[in-house]
């Protein structure tokens, strides 16, 4: 416990999935966590749990492709806090289509929240945890996409690719400053969130579960739990030489080909 006590975290789309259980990780081990959400219903929600449990938290709605809402939405953390130590770039959206069928408007949507939203946070964060003077950590979700192509997918893996690649330039902007401020990327695998019924208009013909008992190396997909270990793990000081890094959980689904798992005897 207490792995991230007295630090003040900020996690965007924290409403449910992975953002949602890294808030409430993040509050268990002692952050203050701003929760926010496109839907400000369900960030209200994850800060009451927090509450709950005894942390502290505040909400906001929040649109990550707004440039004046990042403004508000940092300005009311130093008014309420002082500072800002931790980032979790989290929100996201995912599009299914083959590329000569996607719109210009879904690759643009696309773009706007995964890749816009991610800049957004990291220009307007970074001057806040400079204020504050205690250094800090910015954690942006990306994803196996982001590492290796998928067919239908190819609006979501350039974003996600480029979410890598701006993680590490921006982790050498920060350390020549010599500010203390880390930045490293997340790629999750197949995990059991509601954004693969949205990829599929609310049909379950991507189901995580499915997927993940016949493509994982390990043979099953994960909770968001999983990937909210990672990110307090990258939050907190156990990570403090790690910087433009990807931390890749996946059970095994990005490491390579493998031939089927023996039949159980």
């Amino acid at each position: 416990m207490g792995q991230v006590a007295g630090k003040i975290a900020l996690v965007t789309g924290g409403g449910e999935g992975i953002g949602k259980a890294s808030a409430l990780t993040l509050a268990r081990e002692g952050a203050k966590v701003a929760v926010t959400d496109i839907n400000e219903d369900t960030a209200a929600k994850t800060a009451a749990e927090i509450v709950a449990a005894g942390g502290e938290a505040m909400a906001m709605q929040h649109d990550v492709t707004d440039e004046r809402r990042w403004q508000d939405v940092v300005a009311a953390l130093e008014e309420k806090w002082g500072g800002l130590q931790i980032l979790l770039n989290n929100a996201g959206i995912a599009i299914v289509a083959d590329t000569v069928t996607m719109s210009l408007e879904d690759w643009r949507r696309q773009t706007a929240v995964n890749i816009d939203g991610v800049f957004l946070g990291v220009k307007y964060t970074v001057p806040a945890m400079r204020r504050a003077g205690k250094g800090g950590s910015i954690i942006n979700l990306s994803s196996v996409a982001g590492l290796r192509g998928a067919p239908g997918l190819s609006g979501y893996a350039a974003t996600k690719g480029a979410v890598k690649l701006f993680t590490k330039s921006v982790a050498l902007e920060c350390a020549r400053n010599g500010d203390n401020i880390r930045v490293n990327s997340v790629h999750p695998g197949i995990i059991e969130t509601n954004i693969w019924p949205r990829m599929t208009g609310g049909s379950n013909e991507m189901n995580p579960v499915e997927i993940g008992e016949r493509a994982v190396p390990l043979g099953a997909s994960a909770s968001p739990q999983v990937i909210a270990d990672g990110v307090l793990f990258l939050a907190s000081d156990n990570s403090a030489y790690m910087t433009g890094s990807e931390l890749v959980i996946d059970g095994g689904l990005t490491a390579g080909t493998m031939n089927s798992r023996p039949a159980a005897s």
